[in-house]
């Protein structure tokens, strides 16, 4: 099994070309809030990520007047989520690490909507999300039982303690362990 060679270490991480080894004080307080992907049907992706990767929906906002609607979506508890709207806003919007689904209306019924890009297909940009989990065979068994689509197994290639999975829209998600270091 191949393995990274690199020195990891924080010296060696900050020394890194191109790394600001010391932030401005003015991104203190910065958190990475948000992925979003663009969703052809709300009802089956809602299914896929609740159901199938167990997320919560934090929140849900509808913009008629611009035929698109964004749910936003995360580990977290459903009763640690505000009931009060305003609240929940404000709640959501503090949350590290949710994935906001974006849904432009119309998409899940046009026979002509091909799809978005997943970005892994040329031209390549974006890659993919990574949830890491407590059991990676487990959870691939379960994946396997439940019908979703792989991307790479466990046992495909030389990284045999990840997987690859497809959402509904084909993003890719990187199912990777909790106890293993990169």
């Amino acid at each position: 099994m191949a393995t990274s060679s690199s020195d990891n270490s924080r010296a060696a991480l900050q020394a890194t070309p191109g790394v600001t080894a010391h932030p401005d004080s003015a991104t203190k307080g910065f958190i990475f809030q948000q992925t979003m992907y663009r969703i052809k049907d709300p009802v089956v992706s809602l299914d896929f990520y609740t159901r199938v990767l167990g997320f919560t929906l934090l929140s849900k906002a509808d913009f008629p007047e611009w035929k698109f609607s964004l749910f936003f979506l995360g580990y977290y508890p459903a009763e640690e989520v505000p009931e009060d709207p305003e609240e929940r806003s404000k709640w959501v919007f503090n949350r590290p690490a949710t994935l906001e689904l974006t849904h432009n209306h119309g998409t899940e019924s046009d026979p002509d909507f091909k799809g978005y890009h997943s970005g892994n297909s040329d031209p390549r940009g974006f890659g993919h999300i990574g949830l890491s989990v407590p059991d990676v065979g487990a959870a691939c068994k379960r994946f396997e039982e439940l019908g979703v689509t792989f991307q790479k197994k466990l046992t495909d290639g030389n990284m045999n303690h990840i997987a690859f999975i497809k959402d509904p829209d084909g993003y890719w998600i990187e199912i990777l362990p909790q106890s293993r270091g990169a």
